[in-house]
């Protein structure tokens, strides 16, 4: 058998594919001691795999194309994740959005999307981690925007801390509330919706809680997927806004739970 060292670049190249796609997500080092090849050649084979679509290229290393991203995983390398998926449920969200409604939108590559789909909507009023979405956002949709404090997780540009605002006159906390909130998860299964950060579970539960209406949105790869923190149970959520319906089994633990699965064959209606 050719060994590795051996292998001419082209082959290397599809053997780097193989690697990145069977582990998800790689780093140079690991390719380069794999291929015995230096780390500035595993560089320029990634950059070249990236510009013909093969792989995502990330900092210090690569991602599959069809890879569930990493915790630090920076935000616009999962943007390239599954593209149409997202668009797609953004194109749904967006659906259930009236205008002059209050909304709490957390962070996420599938919220990004959303935030453009938005955009022809007018009087917002929109309460958010995210910290792209000031920028993202059309200005003539949103009446008013806040920001949670809190620390900033730099990778996915989102702020993790208390759901709570004090006012700027009394100093006293107010007792916010949403008509919606979007919260898009890492994960989701029949025990329910899960991510990767303790407090950012905490926190996205505490939107939830202060919603009159839930919708979480997923994509297909999230499905079947147990993360470190829960979020909560399945009946936390109204809707499920997702690319294509979950199996069978967990299909029928989103009915028991009474939630509503919008894909692109199940439009949505818009939300009173």
């Amino acid at each position: 058998m050719e060994s590795t060292s051996n292998r001419l670049p082209a082959g290397r190249k599809a053997a780097i594919i193989q690697q990145v796609n069977s582990l998800g997500q790689v780093t140079v080092t690991t390719l380069a001691q794999h291929f015995n090849v230096s780390s500035d050649t595993i560089r320029r084979d990634l950059d070249q795999l990236d510009s013909d679509g093969a792989l995502i290229r990330t900092h210090g290393g690569a991602m599959s194309t069809f890879a569930v991203p990493w915790h630090d995983t920076r935000i616009d390398d999962r943007l390239r994740l599954q593209p149409q998926q997202k668009r797609a449920i953004a194109s749904l969200a967006a659906g259930l959005v009236c205008d002059g409604a209050v909304l709490f939108i957390n962070g996420g590559s599938t919220v990004l999307p959303l935030i453009h789909e938005l955009g022809i909507k007018r009087e917002l009023i929109i309460a958010t981690n995210n910290l792209r979405l000031a920028s993202e956002l059309n200005p003539d949709s949103c009446r008013d925007l806040y920001v949670f404090g809190g620390h900033v997780r730099i990778s996915g540009q989102v702020t993790i801390g208390p759901v709570a605002f004090a006012s700027s006159i009394s100093g006293i906390e107010n007792d916010i509330r949403a008509d919606l909130a979007f919260i898009a998860v890492g994960a989701f299964d029949e025990n329910g919706f899960s991510t990767s950060n303790l407090d950012e579970a905490a926190m996205l539960a505490h939107m939830a809680e202060r919603a009159r209406r839930v919708a979480i949105l997923a994509d297909s790869s999230k499905a079947g997927r147990r993360l470190f923190a829960s979020i909560g149970p399945l009946s936390l959520a109204d809707y499920l806004i997702t690319d294509m319906e979950p199996s069978a089994e967990l299909l029928e633990s989103l009915h028991r739970a009474n939630v509503e699965i919008l894909t692109p064959k199940t439009p949505a209606g818009k939300e009173n």
